[in-house]
């Protein structure tokens, strides 16, 4: 039995901490009022600054229209293997939570153009947008910047909409 608490309570640690961050969003910086748990370093102002420019359909970030009339295989093949490196320890392609929300049903739910501002930089969104706010709340971690380009993005972006069924 001793045997079995040790190991839920390593497993329970390697979970929280598997997808790091950086230091700057890992904490609420001393004196802050956001609301957030892990918010970043900007003062109100800059928050509201940044509140004012999100759209909730297309998110808060430099993609703003996504064509995707087409479905590319080989785009999405690439997309898997990036996503192995950077996504799946706290992804699966299922609609199961592991550290973060499965992907499953996530391009029905979203627009292509929110997914890509998101998991191009998801800071700035976090700190805005409710549901990812309400997200935060039930993963307990916040969901780091893997620094993606937008050819990854993108790629990534193709590997979700084949989970989905896109042909």
């Amino acid at each position: 039995m001793k045997t079995l608490k040790t190991i839920a309570l390593s497993v329970l640690t390697m979970a929280l901490f598997s997808c790091g961050g950086d230091k700057k969003t890992d904490s609420i910086p001393s004196g802050s009022t956001a609301s957030t748990p892990a918010a970043t370093d900007q003062s109100s102002a800059e928050m509201e600054a940044t509140a004012a420019k999100y759209d909730p359909n297309r998110g808060l970030g430099k993609h703003e229209k996504i064509d995707i009339t087409k479905f590319d295989p080989a785009m999405a093949a690439s997309g898997k293997k990036v996503a192995e490196v950077k996504c799946t320890s706290c992804h699966k392609p299922t609609d199961e939570k592991l550290v973060g929300p499965g992907w499953k049903g996530v391009t029905k739910k979203q627009t292509p153009e929110w997914i890509m501002n998101f998991i191009s930089n998801p800071d700035p969104m976090i700190d805005v947008d409710p549901e990812l706010q309400k997200q935060l709340e039930l993963c307990l971690v916040r969901m780091p910047n893997q620094s993606l380009n937008d050819t990854e993005a993108r790629e990534i972006f193709e590997y979700m909409r084949q989970i989905d069924g896109a042909k």
